[in-house]
């Protein structure tokens, strides 16, 4: 597994980025700056660092900058996070800074025959009922085997061709620590948008095995894309990490926060005249424990009890009025 430094942006905005990295390998937390944090990031933040700190890992920052960014966004999710007591180590990675690693990846995979050029539109896909060596709802593989003409008559219709892999399987299994053995769909996922932009399912794997990371925690919103990444690393010869998808924090009506669910922000909350101290305690509550830092919470941290059910947020917010069960 290629454990070349990272390329890096900037420093840590905590100081005390100090870990014991005595396994040699690492988890991280990879935000995308679209916005800010609500408290459903945080939390699954809050789960990666614990889960990190406390099985002697590093933990590592990696901003996921390549497409819907937000000025400003990145740096004030920093602040967040080192605002609630999570620290890292070394400095925050950046994929933007990363484009010729993923440019390498998929080389090695047209190299060895496992990528083609797709020229179909997003509505194309949709209208495409089944796919002929996939499951349902797969990429139909419309473009799989087209022709050299085939393809010049479609550029010569001005259609920009995306880069996708040529999947020789339609499931892979992987073991996550929290729903077991998990086999899902793969089909042949896009590796290189139309716009030159990679693709996030080719990103993430080359880079957390450039970064050493051998410990994924993340929402189990990403449960079923999984398997996909799985089996693109080990067509990269790369090890697969080890995965724990964590329930996410929902609102009334099961759905995934958003802004429009209320104070749902570490700022919100502030405004509100919280501080991230309390934004801690109620994540902590919410996972089974009291305290009102990370330090406290990593002290009685165990990942067994990790809830299995999603938290659902009170619609009256984040806190109850003090006295109230």
């Amino acid at each position: 597994m290629p454990t070349s430094p990272p390329t890096s942006h900037g420093a840590p905005a905590s100081s005390g980025a100090t870990g014991d990295g005595s396994r040699g390998g690492a988890g991280r937390y990879a935000p995308s700056p679209s916005g800010e944090l609500h408290v459903g990031n945080l939390r699954t933040a809050v789960l990666a660092w614990l889960f990190a700190r406390t099985s002697g890992r590093k933990f590592l920052l990696r901003v996921d900058d390549l497409d819907r960014v937000r000025p400003g966004a990145a740096q004030r999710q920093l602040d967040d996070l080192a605002a609630i007591g999570i620290d890292w180590d070394g400095p925050v990675v950046y994929q933007s800074e990363r484009l010729s690693r993923y440019a390498a990846a998929v080389a090695q995979l047209t190299a060895a025959g496992r990528t083609y050029e797709c020229f179909c539109t997003r509505r194309e896909i949709q209208q495409a009922a089944t796919a002929p060596h996939g499951p349902m709802g797969a990429y139909p593989g419309t473009c799989r085997d087209l022709s050299e003409a085939d393809r010049a008559a479609r550029r010569a219709e001005g259609r920009v061709g995306a880069v996708r892999l040529r999947a020789d399987v339609t499931e892979y299994e992987f073991t996550d620590l929290l729903h077991g053995r998990y086999r899902g769909a793969v089909d042949d996922l896009v590796l290189r948008r139309g716009d030159g932009i990679p693709a996030y399912n080719l990103t993430v794997v080359v880079d957390d095995a450039a970064q050493g990371v051998d410990q994924v925690v993340r929402g189990d919103d990403l449960l079923a894309s999984t398997p996909r990444q799985a089996y693109l690393a080990h067509l990269l010869g790369l090890a697969v990490p080890t995965y724990a998808h964590v329930p996410l924090v929902l609102n009334q009506e099961g759905k995934r926060l958003a802004k429009r669910d209320g104070a749902v922000s570490l700022s919100d909350q502030r405004a509100l005249g919280n501080t991230p101290e309390d934004v801690v305690a109620a994540i902590a509550d919410s996972l089974g424990y009291s305290a009102r830092t990370t330090a406290e919470l990593r002290e009685v941290f165990d990942p067994a009890r990790i809830p299995e059910k999603p938290w659902i947020l009170e619609p009256i917010g984040l806190f109850r009025p003090e006295g109230c069960p």
